[in-house]
């Protein structure tokens, strides 16, 4: 018999999933309203983000995922195409990210935190797991051919995010301890070659994350102004719309990367923990669909973004806080932005769609 289900869940959309969004995009809507000094215009502009991510959030749960997994093939081979359309004729400020068609301004980097992933899942589900040698020889292809177009434009911080949503499937598949720690071993090889072939303002980033007081002016100045920001909250906070490192214009990007220091300056230590909760709500319920997942692809796809999204929530604090180098993510659901934003709520569809697709049988 099959269990009877909720006319939500018919329509694919996953009500605790759907309800930690909303609440971690209201928080978002909240602080940026300070950050931006209070602008409507860029609260306006948030909100049709938001609109469009939720809409395409909800268009994606309706697609099987073993449809998704048809497809992802054909996603991934056209966001090769814009990536290399990128190094041709991309803008940017200082750097090529970014594609502009007049009515539409995008970053198709940013498709591939979910091209490959899906890509690397689909081709991995129907083989045979723990990966043997020459599927994972693939996968790490697939993984890396668009991680080095990226790191063209220059943007190794997106790089690095875009391969490890890759690595993760790798991991989640089964990949062996012994190839891990013979892969940790050769990047620490080839540390110093990494090091010298970095551009000069990325070697600076993580020289200033030791002492970011050798150039207080200069590269140490996010940092400085950021770690100032975050500690000046204290347990409560100096209450929205009053924190000064922001509204004294101090904070630089402080409605985009370093928004989080926006937050904890009004919001303080007590509002950290709500953020962090309404994090937690969402990863919680994440790794539920990905353990109750039916189908190899499903586990391997939802895992792998579950894990993405916490890496891009560790990466932001760390570097708002100072223990990372900055490296330009933004803190999901809570930044101004427009591709990164409706790429995270379609991941979110895509962990409908696993969840909501399952079949539902009980002994009668």
């Amino acid at each position: 018999m099959v269990r009877p289900q909720s006319l939500l869940f018919r329509m694919h959309i996953d009500v605790p999933l759907l309800g930690a969004v909303l609440l971690m995009c209201t928080l978002g809507m909240v602080v940026l309203y300070s950050a931006s000094d209070q602008s409507l215009d860029v609260l306006f502009k948030q909100a049709v983000r938001i609109l469009i991510g939720l809409c395409a959030m909800i268009g994606i749960a309706q697609i099987s995922p073993s449809r998704l997994a048809r497809w992802a093939p054909a996603i991934y081979l056209v966001g090769l195409g814009l990536l290399a359309l990128v190094l041709i004729m991309g803008t940017g400020r200082g750097a090529q990210r970014w594609l502009d068609f007049g009515f539409v301004r995008f970053q198709p980097s940013e498709l591939m935190k979910l091209a490959v992933p899906l890509t690397v899942a689909g081709f991995m589900a129907d083989k045979v797991l723990p990966p043997r040698s020459r599927t994972t020889a693939v996968a790490l292809v697939l993984v890396l051919l668009p991680a080095a177009l990226i790191i063209e434009q220059p943007d190794l911080g997106t790089a690095i995010l875009v391969a490890s949503s890759g690595l993760f499937v790798l991991f989640f598949g089964g990949i062996s301890w012994g190839f891990m720690r013979n892969c940790t071993i050769l990047g620490l090889a080839a540390a110093p070659l990494a090091w010298f072939s970095m551009h000069d303002y990325q070697r600076r980033r993580v020289l200033t994350l030791f002492d970011p007081e050798q150039d207080p002016l200069g590269a140490g100045y996010h940092i400085i102004q950021s770690t100032i920001a975050v500690g000046s909250g204290g347990l409560n906070g100096k209450g929205w719309l009053n924190g000064s490192q922001s509204h004294l214009e101090f904070l630089p990007e402080r409605a985009t990367d370093f928004i989080f220091a926006v937050y904890c300056e009004e919001f303080g230590l007590v509002g950290v923990l709500v953020l962090l909760l309404a994090y937690a709500m969402i990863i919680v319920r994440s790794i539920q669909i990905a353990l109750d997942a039916q189908e190899m692809f499903g586990k391997l796809i939802a895992a792998s973004l579950t894990l993405t999204l916490f890496t891009y929530i560790f990466v932001n604090m760390g570097m708002v806080t100072g223990q990372l180098p900055v490296v330009g993510v933004p803190l999901p659901m809570v930044s101004y932005g427009g591709t990164s934003l409706v790429t995270i709520l379609i991941g979110f569809g895509i962990l409908m769609s696993v969840q909501t697709h399952r079949k539902f049988i009980v002994d009668t």
